[in-house]
């Protein structure tokens, strides 16, 4: 019922930007935190950041200055905006929500399927 779907990746080179989205569907109470990782190949799924349904952001040391995570709440939409692309940032980008369904009360993670985003030389 609920959905988590990514888009905005592909192919860019070196110094490129790219601005994720990531929508949020289904019969849902509330959302409360939502965030970005990622995966790169031959290594593990790492967290890139999060932000609270008040807007509160966290990010890993890593991505700071480069990457940035806004929401929009009417639009049950997370974002990623990533500049100064380096090759190293070639991976899967995953979003997930930390919601209620109409169902319950209580909080569960639901994740998208991913986007790839490849970085070239």
């Amino acid at each position: 019922q609920v959905q988590v779907v990514e888009s905005g990746g592909g192919l860019v080179q070196v110094g490129g930007s790219l601005r994720l989205s990531c929508v949020v569907s289904g019969s849902i109470r509330r959302i409360n935190t939502m965030g970005w990782y990622r995966q790169a190949p031959g290594k593990q799924r790492e967290l890139v950041a999060t932000v609270t349904s008040g807007g509160t952001t966290n990010y890993a040391n890593a991505f700071l200055g480069r990457f940035t995570i806004s929401r929009d709440n009417a639009k049950n939409t997370v974002y990623l905006q990533m500049i100064g692309l380096k090759p190293e940032d070639t991976a899967v980008y995953y979003c997930n929500a930390d919601l209620a369904p109409w169902f319950s009360s209580n909080y569960n993670t639901f994740w998208g399927q991913g986007t790839q985003v490849t970085v070239s030389s």
